[in-house]
């Protein structure tokens, strides 16, 4: 229920970000031949620009609940068209990063607090706060510099090599050139995504261990593992079996606030590798004063959001069914 006010607070957010920022599509449009005060005010009440912002707004809640979210006023085209078409390059991104981040981040995590107060543990957690540290700018570019300028092992941008022609199927590049006949090509997509998951899913990746290993010592130190650890049982055992799934709660609750990051440190990310997805979208149709863009685009991102933060509620009780069971007696 939490997600309908939710919901208009993003509409009202997403209607009044880019209605204050200096200039307006008919400028922007015209460009620097511009246009008559008189053809400028009529251009205005065209777009429907010209009401005053209160109706604007409610025309813009309706037009949401016809299912119209507009037309991009520099495309031409429907705003969930082209959102549509976009989203599978920024998912299949986001889905690698966030998959970067789990295979190196929980272990990493878990070793550290087996490890704890030892150089290994001081070593993790040091890698872990340089990661979150650096800026995704910064750290694309270095990458860039060293991988695919000086050793020449990945390229620098887009989503897969000029040699390749995959009709789209899906909108997801790995699965579009396995269904393709063209050899080569999955692998070659699979090398253009390669540095954008990295710098994507460095800082997920830190945070990530981080809390694996605060989230791990707390269940360490509670008595049932103690139990465990006097039967007898192996290390591995009393990690996994006993005290990770408990520990999982924190980290699944992580996890999910993570991927909603990631959404917006694919902006930077696909800015800087030439990514053809949703963030780079975005940014143009801001510099574009597409109005109608970017209050489509914002709302459906955040749309995309709140249902990944419902989906991390509802694991909670497949990780620790007692989770459902409180919440059936309230």
């Amino acid at each position: 229920m939490l997600m309908v006010p939710v919901f208009f607070g993003v509409t009202l957010v997403a209607f009044g970000f880019i209605r204050v920022l200096p200039g307006d599509p008919v400028e922007v449009l015209a460009g620097e031949r511009g246009v008559s005060p008189e053809r400028h005010a009529e251009l205005l009440a065209q777009l429907g620009f010209d009401k005053p912002l209160w109706q604007q707004y409610f025309n813009y809640i309706g037009d949401i609940f016809q299912g119209d979210l507009g037309t991009s006023l520099i495309t031409n085209r429907p705003i969930v068209e082209e959102f549509f078409e976009l989203f599978p390059a920024t998912a299949e991104l986001g889905l690698c990063a966030i998959l970067f981040a789990l295979i190196i981040g929980i272990p990493a995590g878990i070793i550290a607090a087996i490890k704890r107060g030892t150089w290994v543990d001081q070593g993790i957690m040091s890698i872990s706060l340089t990661g979150y540290s650096m800026p995704i700018f910064w750290w694309g570019l270095l990458l860039i510099i060293l991988f695919s300028n000086t050793l020449n092992l990945t390229p620098v941008s887009g989503r897969l090599s000029f040699l390749f022609d995959v009709p789209p199927v899906t909108g997801f590049m790995l699965i579009d050139t396995l269904l393709s006949d063209e050899k080569g090509s999955f692998l070659n997509a699979l090398h253009h995504l390669i540095l954008p998951s990295i710098v994507l899913g460095t800082i997920p990746l830190a945070v990530i261990a981080r809390q694996t290993r605060s989230a791990m010592l707390e269940v360490l130190s509670e008595d049932y593992v103690r139990t465990a650890r006097a039967k007898g049982l192996s290390t591995f055992r009393v990690v996994a079996i006993h005290a990770l799934r408990n520990a999982m709660i924190t980290v699944v609750t992580v996890i999910g606030l993570q991927i909603s990051l990631l959404l917006a440190g694919a902006i930077l990310t696909e800015t800087i590798f030439g990514w053809p997805g949703i963030g780079k979208w975005i940014i143009f149709s801001v510099f574009s004063r597409d109005y109608f863009a970017v209050q489509g685009g914002l709302l459906l991102i955040a749309t995309s959001i709140m249902i990944v933060n419902l989906i991390v509620d509802l694991l909670y009780g497949f990780i620790n069914p007692r989770i459902l069971h409180q919440k059936s007696k309230s």
